[in-house]
């Protein structure tokens, strides 16, 4: 008989153990790496959040069901956490219908994402039903008006890639969701009326690191590049012949930041090097390390995704066509150089002006993918 409860009670805390664990998982596998944006009606509930808390934050004291029979079972419930909620659309690796990033360049060049400018930003629209993604470049000079940081010297108003400055912890202006790329997506909520699901900002010294993880990258350059960047001397390792030529982490890192002979080729490079980091990493060879790749730097780089999150990626990226992964940039002449008072710097700076309501206009095309 002794023997016996013993048995029956190792089981029990067996399985007590083997639950708590599974709970365990499915928490991390669904938890975002990073400090999350404010909460999004596209997001997925998390786990911490029901449905039932939500009704009762909105005031609405809708009845809870009594439980029944036909409900799901504990198993069932622990397996459905994290999932998206029913569509009619047929989607890949059970991803949503479509999911919004914000793609951050960060000039930082120190460990922690304390501080840093937004060198580059895009947004990436990633559509698991049909399956594409693309990506637009957002000029980081534009001129917006930045919220939730008045208190601090006055500033309401800045260059777009000093917001994510601002909300970065080691400056202490922000106190809002998802750090200095929290504060980057609400100006462009406020301003272009972009709403996001997803951030993903990675430093200078990561770039690099991947590029050279990589072995390199091949680009095609349509002419001679020359990316002595300030023309202060003339070193011949530094100018590239047109044709492909094979770049190491600096080196790509260089051409991303090149700006001759006008601010909009910054982003044609990047353009180039973006590409040329999608036929490496998609090609068999880089298929197969994308998911240790992601395991290397994921410590690395300031993203609120989550495991799971990335890992619907990883799988996409495996059935995604070469011809359906596009770049779109604005029309250079929807824009005009000019130049603002920066309150924060104390110097007249130069700043991209342009047609706010035109611009929300194509932010709201490339979302819903009609434009480009």
């Amino acid at each position: 008989m002794r023997k016996g409860l013993l048995k029956k009670i190792l089981i029990a805390e067996v399985a007590i153990a083997s639950l708590a664990m599974v709970f365990i998982l499915v928490a991390l596998w669904n938890k975002p790496l990073g400090p999350a944006l404010a909460y999004s009606p596209t997001q997925v509930l998390t786990n911490a959040q029901t449905t039932e808390e939500m009704t009762a934050a909105s005031g609405d004291q809708a009845p809870v069901p009594e439980a029944t029979p036909t409900q799901a079972s504990l198993l069932g419930k622990i397996i459905s956490l994290g999932k998206p909620p029913a569509s009619t659309t047929k989607t890949l690796c059970g991803g949503p219908v479509v999911m919004t990033i914000l793609l951050v360049g960060s000039d930082e060049r120190s460990e922690g994402y304390l501080y840093g400018l937004a060198d580059s930003i895009r947004l990436v629209r990633v559509d698991f039903a049909t399956p594409s993604l693309k990506t637009l470049d957002i000029p980081r000079d534009l001129w917006v008006e930045i919220p939730g940081i008045s208190d601090h010297y006055g500033i309401t108003h800045g260059k777009l890639n000093q917001a994510y400055f601002f909300g970065n912890p080691g400056m202490g202006y922000y106190d809002g969701p998802g750090q200095g790329p929290g504060l980057l997506a609400d100006t462009l909520k406020q301003n272009f009326g972009v709403s996001v699901d997803h951030y993903l900002a990675m430093d200078m010294t990561t770039f690099v690191r991947i590029i050279d993880t990589i072995n390199g990258i091949d680009v095609y350059l349509d002419g001679l590049t020359d990316l002595n960047q300030n023309h202060d001397g003339e070193n011949p390792l530094y100018v590239l012949q047109p044709g492909v030529q094979h770049l190491d982490g600096q080196m790509a890192l260089r051409l991303a930041m090149n700006r001759y002979p006008t601010i909009f080729q910054r982003a044609r490079n990047q353009d180039i090097v973006i590409k040329a980091i999608e036929t490496k990493l998609l090609s068999p060879e880089g298929l197969l390390r994308l998911p240790d790749l992601v395991a290397m730097f994921s410590s690395s780089i300031q993203t609120d995704m989550s495991p799971n999150d990335i890992s619907k990626l990883i799988c996409l990226s495996k059935s995604l066509p070469k011809e359906n992964i596009s770049v779109a940039a604005f029309p250079d002449e929807m824009f005009t150089g000019a130049h603002a008072y920066d309150p924060y710097r104390q110097v007249n700076t130069y700043i991209l002006e342009v047609d706010n309501n035109q611009l929300r206009t194509e932010f709201s095309g490339f979302v819903e993918g009609t434009w480009p």
